[in-house]
C-alpha cells in the first residue's frame, strides 16, 4: 500500500484509517469547486441493460450506436474496431470461456456474474504477468476492499454462494485455481463497492468496481461529487475543500429524512451516517424538515405549517396553527393512493402512456391535498409524468411538469447538487424547443453554472451545453436587436 499512497501523493491525497469508519481519503492540499480530486478507471465494469436504458451497449465505451456483437462469443457487443481492440486483452481469454458454456446457461449470464467472470479472469492474468499492474491498478485494492459479510443474513449469503457456483460452472477451472468460498466474499464486496456507471445525465449505463474511489466514505451533505466521463470515474470537489479535510461523497439518494437516508444505508452498506445532517436527528430542524418532505400539510390551504402526531393518536396536529387533521381522513387518501398506484403501475408497464398519464394525474390530486409542495413524494409522482410525457412527445405539458419539480429538487438537495443542473438543463432545452428563447437562456445558465463544477467544462456533454447555451443566448440578442429596430 504503500505505492498507493505515493501515487495519492502526487495528487494531493493521503489515506488514513479511523476506528469508526475503517479507511477514508483525506486532502494534503486546498481544492476549489469543480476541481478534480482523483480519477480511475475500472478495475472491471460491466454495460448493463434495464428499463431505462434496455438496449445493447458497447462493452468498452459503453455506446448504443453501430453496434456489432463478437463473432466468436455472441456475448458482447462492440461499437468500433477500436473499442474491440481497447478491450481484447481481457475479453479475449473471456471470449475463449464464454463460446463454451451452452445457451441454456448463458441466460444466467447477469451483469453481477460478468463483472465476477472478469474479476477472476483479471486476477489470474496478473498473477501470470499477462496483465499490468500498476500503484492504483492492481488486485491487492480489490482484496483490501470491505464484504460485510458478518452482517449479510443467510438468504443473501445462500443466493451468493449459489452465484458463486455459477461463475465455477463457467470458467471450468481446475480447483487450485478457483476458490468457491472466496468468490463468494468477493459477491458481497462488490454489492458494497461496486458503482453504477452513468452518462452525462446520470442515466445508468453499466456497472465497474473502481478499488481506490471506493475508499472515499460517505456523507449525506458531501464536499465531492462522483460522476463518468466514459468508463472513468472522476470525483470533483462540490465547494472549497481545505487542507486535512477527509474527501465525502454521498452513496445514496440524499432527498429525503434522515430516517430514510439512514435505512438505505443500513441495507445496502450495513453503517449508520453520522455525517453533519444525521447527528441532528430528533432534534427540532431535523423533524420540520423532516415532516415536510415526508410528512403531510395543514388542512388550512393558507396555511404552511408541518404535522407532527398528537399525543392522543387521534390525528396529526399542525404545529403552526394547531389544527388536527384527523388520522382516518389521512388514511382513506392514502389508500386511495396505492389502489391507484397499482393500476398506474400497470398501465406503465403495458405500454399504455395515456391511461398511465391519467391515474398519475388522479395520484398527483390527491398528494397535493395530502403533502407539501415539496413533497418527495409528490416529486417522484411529477417525475413519473414528466417521462411519460417526453415520451409521448408532449413538450408543452412536460415543461410545465419540469418547472413543477425544480423547486422541490432545491429544497431535497444541495445547491450544487447535478440533479438540480441537470433538472435546469432539461427546462431549458424544452424552453428553447418552444420558442421561450429568453427563459431557456436563464435555465441553461442555471444548468452551466452547476454542471459545470460537478462534470468540469470539456466532456461531450458540457461543450453540448454550451452550444445551446451560446445558440441561446445569440437568437435572445437577435430577437432583442429587432425589437428595438423596429
Amino acid at each position: 500500500m504503500e505505492e498507493l499512497q505515493e501515487a495519492l501523493k502526487e495528487k494531493g491525497l493521503i489515506t488514513s484509517s479511523l476506528p469508526e469508519k475503517g479507511r477514508c481519503l483525506f486532502t494534503t492540499r486546498e481544492f476549489s469547486p469543480g476541481e478534480v480530486i482523483i480519477s480511475e478507471n475500472p478495475y472491471v465494469c460491466v454495460p448493463n441493460k434495464n428499463k431505462e436504458s434496455p438496449q445493447s451497449k458497447c462493452e468498452w465505451c459503453f455506446s448504443s450506436t453501430s453496434l456489432k456483437k463478437c463473432s466468436a462469443c455472441h456475448v458482447v457487443w462492440y461499437c468500433s474496431s477500436k473499442c474491440q481492440r481497447s478491450d481484447w486483452k481481457l475479453h479475449s481469454v473471456e471470449c475463449n470461456i464464454l463460446s463454451k458454456v451452452d445457451k441454456g446457461r448463458l441466460k444466467s449470464l447477469t451483469p453481477s456474474i460478468r463483472l465476477m467472470v472478469k474479476l477472476c479472469m483479471r486476477r489470474k492474468l496478473e498473477n501470470e504477468k499477462i496483465f499490468p499492474t500498476f500503484a492504483t491498478e492492481n488486485y491487492k485494492h480489490v482484496e483490501a476492499l470491505v464484504s460485510h459479510m458478518s452482517d449479510v443474513d443467510e438468504e443473501q449469503l445462500l443466493l451468493y454462494a449459489q452465484m458463486a457456483n455459477l461463475v465455477n460452472l463457467i470458467l471450468q477451472w481446475p480447483d487450485s485455481q478457483i476458490n468457491i468460498k472466496e468468490i463468494t466474499e468477493f459477491f458481497s464486496k462488490l454489492a458494497c463497492n461496486a458503482h453504477t456507471i452513468c452518462d452525462g445525465e446520470l442515466r445508468p449505463l453499466g456497472t465497474g468496481l473502481y478499488p481506490v474511489i471506493s475508499i472515499i466514505n460517505h456523507s449525506c451533505l458531501p464536499n465531492s461529487v462522483l460522476v463518468f466521463e466514459g468508463r472513468q470515474a472522476v470525483v470533483r470537489a462540490m465547494q472549497n475543500i481545505q487542507k486535512g479535510t477527509e474527501v465525502l461523497i454521498s452513496y445514496v439518494d440524499i432527498a429525503g429524512s434522515t430516517l430514510t437516508r439512514q435505512k438505505a444505508l443500513k441495507e445496502q452498506y450495513y453503517f449508520s451516517c453520522v455525517c453533519s445532517r444525521c447527528v441532528k436527528l430528533g432534534q427540532s430542524d431535523d423533524i420540520k424538515e423532516s415532516a415536510i418532505l415526508e410528512g403531510y400539510k395543514c388542512k388550512d390551504s393558507k396555511c404552511d405549517g408541518f404535522l407532527l402526531r398528537g399525543d392522543d393518536n387521534k390525528g396529526f396536529i399542525c404545529q403552526q396553527c394547531g389544527l388536527l387533521r384527523d388520522k382516518e381522513e389521512i388514511a382513506k387518501i392514502t389508500k386511495e393512493v396505492k389502489s391507484i398506484s397499482e393500476k398506474a403501475s400497470m398501465s406503465l408497464s403495458c405500454g399504455h402512456n395515456t391511461e398511465a398519464i391519467v391515474a398519475y394525474k388522479m395520484i398527483e390530486e390527491f398528494q397535493l391535498k395530502l403533502y407539501h409542495p415539496c413533497s418527495i413524494n409528490l416529486m417522484r409522482t411529477r417525475e413519473t409524468l414528466l417521462k411519460i410525457l417526453m415520451e409521448l412527445q408532449d413538450w408543452k405539458e412536460a415543461l410545465s411538469y419540469c418547472r413543477l419539480t425544480i423547486p422541490a429538487y432545491e429544497r431535497a438537495y444541495p445547491t450544487s447538487h447535478p440533479l438540480v443542473g441537470l433538472q435546469y438543463y432539461m427546462c431549458g432545452k424544452f424552453e428553447w424547443l418552444l420558442g421561450e428563447t429568453e427563459a431557456a437562456v436563464r435555465s441553461l445558465t442555471k444548468a452551466w453554472d452547476i454542471l459545470r463544477v460537478t462534470h468540469g467544462t470539456k466532456t461531450p456533454f458540457m461543450m453540448e451545453l454550451v452550444a445551446k447555451l451560446d445558440e441561446a443566448h445569440s437568437e435572445a440578442s437577435y430577437m432583442l436587436h429587432s425589437q428595438n429596430e423596429g
